[in-house]
């Protein structure tokens, strides 16, 4: 099943999306920052989410990681 019909895989995909632009982000700026408009803004946008909320995403991603080893 794909991730858009299960809400878990897509919170899933939402959140790694998140830690991998803040992670790109911190190694490499000037590839997350160039792009602030159009559908790569998307990238911008998660890098500074995670930059932001990173006590929440980082509980959410321990949230997730235990949902998903429990089921």
């Amino acid at each position: 099943m794909s991730a858009i019909f299960n809400f878990q895989s897509l919170l899933l995909v939402i959140l790694l999306m998140i830690c991998t632009c803040t992670y790109v982000r911190a190694q490499a700026p000037s590839l997350i920052d160039r792009n602030k408009t159009g559908v790569l803004g998307l990238f911008w946008k998660g890098a500074r989410i995670g930059e932001r909320l990173s006590p929440y995403v980082s509980l959410a991603c321990i949230i997730m990681g235990i949902t998903l080893m429990s089921s």
